[in-house]
C-alpha cells in the first residue's frame, strides 16, 4: 500500500472527475424528460458522448505529447466545465448532442492523462494492485455521483454547476502533484479483421456488451423515470446497478478463470438476459424488487467486457496484447455509441419496457453465438491471463494489467 501512496493525487483527481461525469449523465436524462424529450431524442443525445469518447481516443495522444500531461489536463477540465454549464443555457437536442461530443473528447483526454501517468509510476510487481485500486475508485465515484442528484431541484442549474465544480476540482490535485510527467509512447491498434480472426468470441462480446451498456448508461435513468421512480428512486436505481457491477464482477470472473472462458461469457449473458426479461413492466415485480433485479443485472452485464478482455489476453500472442486491448476497446466503443440510438428508437415506439427487452435480445444473441463457437471449436482450456474487474476505459489503463507488461529483451536483442 505504501507504494501506492504517491499516486493519491491522481486517484483523488479521477474520483472527483468521475463523480461529476456520473452525475451529469443521469442529470441530463432527468432534465431531458422535463423538457419533453422522448426516448429517441435522448438516445441520440446520449450517443454523442460515446462518439466524442471514440474521437478522443485518437485526439488525446497527440495533444498530450504536444503540451504535456498537466497542461492537457488543465485545458480539458476547462473545456469540459464550459460544455457542462452550456447545457442549461442552450436547451436544444442538437446543441446537447454537440456538447456531449465535446464532453466525451474532453473526458477521454482527462482519463488518458491520469491512466498513462498511473501506468508510468508503479513498480511492475504492484501493477495489478494499482489497477484494482483504480477500478474501485472508478466504481465508487460513479455511485457517489448518482447520489448527488438529490442535492438540487430537478434538472436545475445548481446541479450543472456542481458537475462543473467537481470537474474543475479534479484539476487541483493533478496539477499540484510532484510526480514526474511520463513520456507518452505510441499505442498502435491491431487490425479489427485480424482481431476477429484470432479472437472472434472476445471481439463480438466486446461489441455487443457495448451495445447493451451504452444503452444502459444513456437511457437507464430514462427507463427508471418512465416506470414511475422519482428523482431519488432514479439515483438509487443507478447506484444499485453500479454496486452490482462492482461486487459481482470478481466472483463471476474467477468462475470464468476455472472454465472455458466462452462458457463463462455465455452463462453471464444468458443470466443477464433472463434478469432483463424479469424487469419488463408487468412482470409482477413491485416495490424494491426493481433495485434487486438491476443489482443482479449490473453484476452480470458489467462482467461481460472484462471477461472478453481476459479471453483476448488468453488468445493473442504476447507482442500483440497492448494493440489488441486498444482495438477491443474501439469495438466496445462503437457498440456503446450505437446502443443509445437503437434503444432510444425502440423506447419511443414501444415504451420503457423496450429497454430491458433490448438488453435481453442483445445478450441472448451473444450467448447463442458463444455457444455456437463452443460447438464448432472446442480446444483445451488455457488461462495464461487472469480476470480483472474493470469498466470500459482508455487503452492506457489496460497497460497496467500485469499480462500486458513488455517481455524482457532476449540476448539477441541486447547484443545485436
Amino acid at each position: 500500500m505504501r507504494a501506492v501512496l504517491p499516486l493519491t493525487a491522481l486517484l483523488a483527481g479521477v474520483a472527483l472527475l468521475l463523480a461529476g461525469s456520473g452525475l451529469l449523465g443521469t442529470l441530463l436524462a432527468v432534465r431531458g424528460g422535463l423538457e419533453g424529450y422522448g426516448g429517441q431524442t435522448l438516445g441520440w443525445v446520449m450517443s454523442g458522448y460515446f462518439a466524442g469518447f471514440l474521437a478522443g481516443t485518437f485526439l488525446a495522444p497527440p495533444l498530450i505529447r504536444r503540451i504535456g500531461h498537466v497542461r492537457a489536463f488543465a485545458f480539458c477540465t476547462g473545456l469540459a466545465a464550459i460544455a457542462v454549464l452550456l447545457h442549461p443555457v442552450w436547451v436544444d437536442p442538437a446543441a446537447w448532442f454537440g456538447l456531449r461530443v465535446v464532453t466525451g473528447v474532453a473526458l477521454v483526454t482527462l482519463y488518458t492523462v491520469i491512466e498513462s501517468w498511473l501506468n508510468a509510476q508503479p513498480d511492475p510487481a504492484i501493477r495489478g494492485r494499482v489497477f484494482a485500486i483504480y477500478m474501485a475508485v472508478n466504481l465508487g465515484a460513479l455511485a457517489l455521483g448518482q447520489l448527488l442528484l438529490g442535492l438540487g431541484v430537478d434538472g436545475g442549474f445548481m446541479l450543472f454547476s456542481l458537475v462543473a465544480i467537481l470537474v474543475c476540482a479534479s484539476a487541483l490535485p493533478v496539477t499540484l502533484t510532484r510526480l514526474a510527467q511520463p513520456t507518452f509512447p505510441p499505442n498502435p491498434r491491431l487490425g479489427l479483421r485480424r482481431l476477429y480472426a484470432v479472437a472472434p468470441a472476445a471481439t463480438l462480446a466486446a461489441g455487443l456488451s457495448g451495445l447493451a451498456m451504452g444503452a444502459f448508461w444513456g437511457l437507464g435513468p430514462v427507463y427508471a423515470g418512465e416506470i414511475g421512480l422519482d428523482r431519488a428512486g432514479i439515483s438509487h436505481f443507478m447506484v444499485a446497478t453500479i454496486l452490482g457491477g462492482a461486487l459481482l464482477q470478481w466472483p463471476l470472473g474467477r468462475l470464468s478463470d476455472r472454465l472455458d472462458r466462452r462458457i463463462g461469457l455465455a452463462l453471464a449473458c444468458a443470466a443477464a438476459a433472463a434478469v432483463a426479461l424479469a424487469a419488463l413492466p408487468g412482470a409482477g415485480w413491485g416495490g424494491g424488487w426493481i433495485y434487486a433485479l438491476f443489482f443482479a443485472f449490473g453484476g452480470l452485464a458489467f462482467s461481460i467486457y472484462p471477461m472478453s478482455v481476459a479471453h483476448m489476453l488468453d488468445t493473442l500472442p504476447r507482442e500483440d496484447l497492448l494493440s489488441g486491448c486498444s482495438s477491443l476497446l474501439l469495438v466496445h466503443g462503437i457498440g456503446a455509441m450505437l446502443g443509445p440510438m437503437i434503444a432510444g428508437e425502440l423506447m419511443s415506439r414501444h415504451g420503457p419496457g423496450a429497454l430491458p427487452a433490448y438488453f435481453a435480445a442483445v445478450l441472448a444473441a451473444l450467448s447463442l453465438f458463444l455457444m455456437a463457437r463452443l460447438a464448432l471449436n472446442r480446444r483445451p482450456d488455457r488461462h495464461p491471463a487472469a480476470f480483472h474487474p474493470m469498466l470500459r476505459t482508455t487503452p492506457a489503463a489496460l497497460e497496467l494489467l500485469p499480462e500486458t507488461e513488455s517481455p524482457p529483451p532476449t540476448a539477441t536483442q541486447e547484443n545485436p
